[in-house]
């Protein structure tokens, strides 16, 4: 069975990225028709949208999208182009898998952890105001419900059972914000009452933030906040050697958009210098939730084989290839 993704390159050094990836996707063999499609600057610069209804539409019908690092024009009243995304398809579900990969020198060891953020709620709505006319005193809602943090406190167990993990841990900060995250650590302890089979905890995010960079592999599946687990995904990616190296997924019961969550970096766009692992791991993530696990395995073991030999690593990972190169030797691997 084929799949139709909507494919949208993004800015900067997304062009780039995208056509490795897109590259060692067709080496894999991975059944896949891609549907072109523009956001972020290069698409209001064309359009004066960020986001154009043609892009929309493409995702209304297709409900799969691949996407590289996209920039929102500063100004103009233009929201989040991912915030929007998020919204407009329900994605209640941010996972960021953050695992040590061979090769890569870190402090840390045997990290093997997922991370499951709610995406839709939080401080994240943007319901922000001023209280007064000077413009010295703001404020900004943060909205937790007992409907979202069922659902993806539910998808966290359901991974973890399906993929045979051991325990879940729940980040929160009920101590001070007793109604919202509140409300989350309650949902949470009910939600393991069905799920005895998996350890549960919780813990308060402060503590959390020292118990992960003092020991990572305790910990298995977590899933937190918006706020919590956005700035916690990126402490994660950063156990492991940093943004470049960690794919993500966005999930919701009808949609799944996939991304490299890095920057754009316009200051290396067209060198032929950028990393496109990220992006590639969202891709395997991509496979996995289309049920292409065999391939999406194939290609992970061909990336692990590519990594620890610094002549063909990129230069952000103390290498010295290239975009083209890296893609290439990971092809090699895969065709061997």
């Amino acid at each position: 069975m084929r799949h139709d993704v909507v494919l949208i390159p993004g800015d900067g050094i997304g062009p780039e990225i995208t056509e490795a990836v897109v590259r060692i996707l067709k080496a894999a063999g991975a059944p896949l028709d891609f549907h072109p499609a523009k956001a972020g600057m290069a698409a209001f610069t064309e359009t004066g949208n960020p986001l154009p209804d043609e892009t929309i539409a493409l995702i209304d019908r297709y409900r799969l999208a691949l996407k590289g690092p996209l920039e929102t024009p500063v100004g103009g009243g233009f929201r989040s182009i991912n915030v929007t995304l998020r919204q407009r398809y329900n994605l209640f579900s941010n996972i960021r898998p953050a695992k040590t990969l061979p090769g890569i020198e870190t402090p840390f060891r045997d990290v093997d952890l997922v991370l499951f953020r709610e995406n839709t709620q939080g401080l994240y709505i943007g319901h922000e105001r001023w209280v007064d006319d000077d413009h010295t005193h703001a404020e900004s809602v943060g909205v937790v419900t007992r409907e979202a943090s069922e659902r993806i406190i539910t998808a966290a167990f359901e991974y973890a059972r399906k993929h045979g993990r051991t325990s879940v841990a729940l980040v929160h900060k009920a101590n001070i914000l007793k109604l919202t995250t509140g409300l989350f650590l309650q949902v949470g302890r009910e939600v393991a009452e069905r799920y005895r089979d998996i350890a549960f905890r919780d813990l308060i995010v402060d503590n959390m933030a020292m118990q992960m960079v003092l020991k990572p592999k305790q910990f298995d599946v977590v899933v937190t906040t918006n706020l919590f687990g956005d700035i916690l995904s990126d402490l994660a990616s950063g156990l492991v050697g940093g943004l470049g190296l960690t794919g993500s997924a966005n999930i919701g019961y009808y949609c799944a958009i996939f991304e490299a969550v890095h920057g754009s970096a316009p200051d290396i766009a067209g060198q032929n210098k950028a990393n496109p692992t990220a992006l590639l791991f969202s891709a395997v993530m991509m496979l996995e939730h289309l049920g292409e696990d065999a391939i999406a395995a194939d290609i992970r073991q061909a990336v692990n084989a590519v990594l620890p030999d610094k002549d063909l690593r990129t230069g952000d990972l103390g290498g010295k290839g290239t975009t083209s190169s890296f893609a290439d030797a990971v092809i090699s691997r895969l065709t061997a």
